[in-house]
């Protein structure tokens, strides 16, 4: 995957792997990573945007998912997840996730994701203005 350049404020997510998660190999099947790197990511912008601020009415949908497994997650792992912004352009906003195993630190999974925002009313793509992507890069 490729990472930006300049270091970007992470945001920090924890999971835990359930037993519906795991399929017959004993392991966490792919389609969870998918929706895990969609939890943090919802999380991430919940943080930054909480309800009842008008931004949370605003509604990402993705456009690509690029995921590489190095590791399989087993029964009742914790998983330490953290995703940071990379580019932003237009309404398109590249996003960065890492899924490790809290007990040793291993990478599990890496994620390259590219969102797209949409007004919460007319559903229609909508620019990402300077202050939304200063405070999604910055702490939250």
């Amino acid at each position: 995957m490729h990472t930006p350049a300049t270091p970007a404020f992470r945001f920090a997510h924890t999971l835990h792997v359930q037993p519906a998660d795991i399929d017959d190999f004993d392991h966490a099947n792919n389609v969870q990573y998918v929706r895990w790197v969609q939890e943090t990511a919802v999380a991430h912008w919940q943080a930054a945007y909480p309800a009842g601020t008008p931004e949370h009415a605003a509604i990402w949908v993705v456009r690509e998912h690029r995921i590489q497994y190095r590791h399989p997650a087993l029964l009742d792992d914790e998983l330490h997840c953290t995703t940071w912004i990379g580019e932003v352009r237009g309404a398109q906003c590249q996003r960065f996730v890492r899924i490790e195993r809290a007990a040793d630190g291993k990478l599990l999974c890496e994620a390259e994701t590219q969102w797209v925002l949409l007004d919460g009313v007319s559903k229609r793509p909508m620019r990402i203005e300077e202050p939304m992507r200063d405070y999604l890069w910055g702490p939250v």
